[in-house]
């Protein structure tokens, strides 16, 4: 019995020092641990647990009973057998107490070391819920400053078309009034040749007139001398 408890004991402490610092060995401890709380490992346990503690308690109270019996003679020596139950209760007690004191450490440790990874997940996830929500919202950023960028290169390329479209129109109406222009100016340069042409003709007509103006002139002059030669002659 007291080999066994001290086999216990010494179990116990290895696999609480186990769990206590981080080696390759604390994954295998912690997966044994977690496939002897599930099915009927807890009852098992439990079940060991209180036929500890009974025996404990038995011990205990063989103790007490050894105390309160009379033990002692008159002359004040102590009964050696009783000195030896006594010591043998007391060491399995103690052994006992502290198979259950290293068990309820190994169970708490187990249970602490499993809250701490559950939050260490969950710390995980949220950071990277967080550094999502964080990429995602620099990404609508950047899809928003984009959009915005793209509205106003939109907004340019629709005021260049309007311009464009005024600069056509106004182009247009500039044609149209070069053509009138052009027009008129035909009209003036053929009023202004047949002019020119008239003008010819009439300087044409006034030459041909003062030329026969001046041929009747000599023509009259050339009868008045007749006339005033033929009066001479009938004067003398």
């Amino acid at each position: 019995m007291i080999q066994l408890l001290f086999a216990l004991i010494f179990s116990e402490a290895a696999m609480i020092a186990l769990l206590l610092f981080k080696t390759p060995l604390r994954k295998l401890v912690i997966m044994g641990l977690d496939r002897l709380k599930r099915g009927r490992g807890p009852l098992m346990v439990k079940t060991v647990a209180g036929t500890l503690f009974v025996v404990l308690s038995s011990s205990v109270y063989s103790m007490f009973k050894i105390q309160q019996r009379d033990g002692i003679d008159d002359a004040g020596a102590v009964n050696p057998t009783d000195q030896v139950l006594m010591a043998k209760h007391l060491l399995e007690a103690t052994l006992m107490g502290a198979v259950l004191f290293f068990a309820l450490m190994i169970d708490r440790l187990h249970h602490y070391i499993r809250e701490l990874r559950i939050r260490r997940k969950g710390m995980e996830a949220v950071k990277k819920q967080t550094r999502g929500y964080e990429d995602g919202k620099a990404v609508n950023s950047e899809e928003t400053k984009a959009a915005e960028e793209e509205r106003a290169r939109l907004r340019e390329i629709k005021a260049a078309e309007e311009e464009r479209a005024k600069l056509r129109a106004e182009l247009s109406r500039l044609e149209s009034e070069l053509q009138s222009k052009t027009k008129e100016v035909d009209v003036a340069e053929a009023s202004i040749t047949a002019l020119r042409k008239q003008s010819e003709g009439f300087l044409l007509e006034y030459d041909r007139l003062l030329e026969e103006n001046q041929n009747l002139r000599n023509h009259l002059k050339s009868l008045d001398r007749k006339f005033s030669h033929s009066g001479s002659k009938k004067n003398t």
